[in-house]
């Protein structure tokens, strides 16, 4: 399958270990792409949740998954600064209906002041117990906690600064804004 091109737009689907669908992010524009990753925008994009309900994202922000990495990474640019939303989920795969990955419940949340909470954990245990995740699943997910937590510390990737910028004015170009 073709990798989506630079200002085309995709839907980002999250599922559960079940195999249910989670939530939908209809439009996403996309950046860049790789063989290893995909940088996109999300601007007052529709999200449909699981039960139906949906909502419109309220500010910009640069999404990025990795096909190695079991974690996504959502920068949201605020007024005050970028707050970071990290998902914990499968590393994405891309198809002709969009970007998809399975949400693991666990998340990380960095507020533009650099304070980080772990998120979830509740929600994380039970459904561990309900869906029997796999001790590797565990195992992998733990890891990518400590590799996550590293790049919040030391400013990599999404995490810096210039990557914000540069990607944030890519967006502002390709959407004419």
């Amino acid at each position: 399958m073709s990798h989506p091109k630079e200002g085309e737009y995709i839907t980002i689907q999250s599922y559960k270990h079940d195999g249910s669908l989670h939530r939908t992010w209809r439009d996403t524009m996309v950046l860049k792409t790789s063989n290893q990753s995909l940088i996109g925008c999300n601007d007052h994009t529709l999200v449909t949740e699981s039960d139906g309900r949906r909502w419109v994202t309220r500010e910009p922000a640069l999404v990025y998954f990795h096909k190695k990495y079991w974690f996504n990474v959502i920068a949201m640019i605020r007024d005050n600064g970028v707050s970071y939303y990290c998902n914990l989920g499968s590393p994405a795969l891309i198809d002709e209906e969009g970007l998809k990955y399975i949400d693991y419940d666990l998340d990380i949340k960095v507020f533009p002041d650099g304070e980080k909470r772990l998120l979830d954990v509740d929600e994380y245990e039970d459904h561990s117990k309900k869906w029997d995740y796999p001790d590797d699943i565990d195992h992998i997910l733990k890891e990518n906690v400590k590799i996550l937590v590293d790049w919040i510390n030391h400013e990599k990737g999404p995490f810096s600064q210039a990557y914000v910028d540069i990607w944030y004015k890519r967006y502002r170009q390709l959407s004419h804004k």
